[in-house]
């Protein structure tokens, strides 16, 4: 899209004709579109509504200052002055030129008096805190405008303007209103669903519901001597539901596979039922381990929690190679860890 920028130039009229002059050209070179006061000279209250009202439309703002201080207001303020403090208020980029041998200027484009030769030195002070270049002749000051305008279009962009036939058709800008009314109603619905349970999950065993779960381990006797011989055997545990999701959900944050959370349950069981399996098996001087899961009632855990909008078969691409199933939280279920795992005061 053929973007073109607004630029508003500013300075002393008469003095500077020449050089606003080959400022102007230099900005249509650079298919600029350039605002100033030729036709409009800055004189009074009303030329000043007008002034700001194309400073506020301008995309960039340049000061040109040369041997005069310009008109003054009833405050003794240069309209010139006042253009630049308008658009530093308005954050408009800004990019000021001074002249860079003020004393070769001939006298008839100098101020003679010394009150404007003060407030003209002070307002340099003020434009040199800003981007700032110095210029010798109109032709110097065209080709420096060139350079330093391209600069600062790269360094801050602004929106600019384009033709009425390069902008949306109605139809179109009516989609794209759609389209963003969907997309807010959508993120609506994506944060509405970290705090509130899918329906149906409300007859689901799921928080402080027991879940009884199957598992085998191992008991090795201890011979003196070489070799030892070693059992399996079966038993069962109830665990509550969020006490399991406490404990394996931190594994999911990014994603974990089948047997991480697996292993994560199979320790949950070992911690939960050792002792007292130990004391059981302690007359037979045996002490129990291996413990696992039965893959039924594993994969009845991993259906309820996907059940209850807890997890989710995650879908990052991976390897060929990599044919082993990831789970990962979904944003209900990230909050139910939080809940459950997150440190009160």
């Amino acid at each position: 899209m053929n973007t073109k920028y607004q630029v508003f130039v500013s300075s002393t009229y008469k003095d500077l004709s020449d050089e606003r002059q080959e400022v102007m050209q230099a900005l249509l070179e650079l298919d600029c579109i350039p605002v100033g006061m030729e036709l409009f000279p800055a004189a009074d209250d009303d030329q000043w509504t007008l002034i700001k009202r194309l400073i506020d439309d301008c995309d960039y703002y340049i000061l040109i200052v040369g041997g005069r201080y310009g008109s003054l207001n009833k405050e003794g303020i240069s309209y010139t002055q006042m253009e630049y403090e308008y658009a530093l208020s308005k954050e408009i980029p800004i990019i000021s030129f001074l002249h860079k041998n003020p004393e070769n200027i001939s006298v008839g484009k100098s101020e003679k008096d010394d009150e404007k030769k003060q407030k003209l030195e002070s307002f340099k002070k003020l434009a040199q805190q800003k981007m700032c270049r110095y210029w010798e002749n109109p032709s110097d000051l065209g080709s420096q405008v060139s350079r330093s305008l391209i600069k600062l279009i790269k360094d801050k962009p602004r929106p600019g303007w384009v033709k009425a036939t390069f902008m949306p058709s109605e139809d179109v800008t009516k989609e794209i209103l759609e389209l963003k009314k969907n997309n807010e109603s959508l993120l609506f619905e994506l944060e509405k669903s970290k705090n509130k349970a899918p329906e149906g999950t409300e007859n689901l065993s799921s928080g402080n519901d027991i879940v009884e779960i199957n598992f085998s381990f191992e008991a090795r006797a201890e011979w003196i001597g070489v070799g030892s011989r070693a059992e399996k055997y079966t038993s069962k545990v109830g665990l509550i539901w969020d006490e399991v999701f406490a404990e394996i959900s931190p594994l999911m944050i990014d994603e974990a596979t089948e047997w991480t959370i697996e292993k994560k349950i199979n320790e949950i069981i070992r911690k939960k039922r050792f002792d007292d399996l130990a004391k059981r098996f302690k007359k037979e001087n045996r002490t129990p381990n291996n413990f696992a899961i039965t893959d039924t009632d594993f994969q009845t855990i991993k259906i309820q929690f996907r059940a209850l909008g807890y997890i989710t078969e995650s879908v990052k691409k991976r390897s060929l190679r990599d044919s082993g199933t990831y789970w990962s939280l979904t944003p209900y279920g990230d909050t139910i860890m939080t809940r459950l795992r997150a440190i009160r005061k």
